[in-house]
């Protein structure tokens, strides 16, 4: 199975939705994706994310399915990951820490932690919805998963970033760093065909919005 997560296009955060020039980014996605065997969409419940599958969704002439823990996550009034991934480094702070979750910077936000380890959970129930049940690190695929399943998911910098570091066994301050999308980046994952077996997924492609090559506003913008 593979997994392609895409970022939603330049958004008006204000109105949860997405601006002109995001929706020529959902755009060029949707045609960048038409050739990738898709044959599910599934999308955060947000506008912008929604907005962005659409167009792929009209393209393949595919519905989409909502998913409510595909939404951003929440971080209320406190500073942001990225902003708190900023601070580590300046400070020569490991961002493979396993123990980010006890920090001063991360373990300070308990709305945003909820929110991840919220997400963990429901991944494993995604994943497992799909025929890769999680035990310990890795998955075991399922008898009668589908060999060549290609599934698309539709949603935000952060919110994938925590669905990754969940499905790699990462920690989130990595992923946040090291994975952040631009707006309709491409993150390919391939999870192994091996029935009845125990799997680790692998990255296929990072990052790749090549789609929208001049046009592109960077992460975090």
């Amino acid at each position: 199975m593979r997994i392609i997560f895409v970022r939603h296009g330049h958004p008006d955060y204000a109105r949860d939705c997405l601006t002109a020039l995001g929706r020529q980014h959902a755009a060029a996605a949707a045609e960048r994706l038409a050739g990738e065997g898709i044959s599910r969409i599934f999308s955060s419940t947000h506008g912008r994310a929604l907005e962005t599958a659409a167009f792929t969704a009209a393209r393949l002439g595919l519905d989409t399915e909502r998913c409510e823990f595909m939404r951003e996550i929440s971080w209320g009034k406190n500073p942001g990951p990225w902003e708190l991934v900023d601070r580590r480094v300046e400070k020569g702070v490991p961002l493979m820490d396993a123990d980010w979750e006890r920090s001063p910077d991360f373990g300070a936000n308990a709305l945003m932690l909820d929110c991840v380890r919220a997400k963990a959970d429901a991944t494993d129930a995604w994943l497992a919805s799909l025929g890769y049940v999680r035990e310990g690190t890795f998955y075991r695929v399922a008898a009668d998963a589908q060999p060549e399943c290609t599934v698309a998911a539709f949603g935000h910098g952060g919110a994938s970033a925590a669905i990754i570091s969940r499905i790699f066994d990462l920690p989130f301050p990595f992923v946040c760093a090291a994975c952040g999308p631009d707006f309709t980046g491409i993150t390919v994952v391939e999870m192994p065909h091996r029935p009845c077996k125990l799997v680790t997924p692998r990255f296929e492609i990072m990052n790749d919005a090549r789609h929208i090559a001049g046009g592109n506003v960077s992460y975090g913008q």
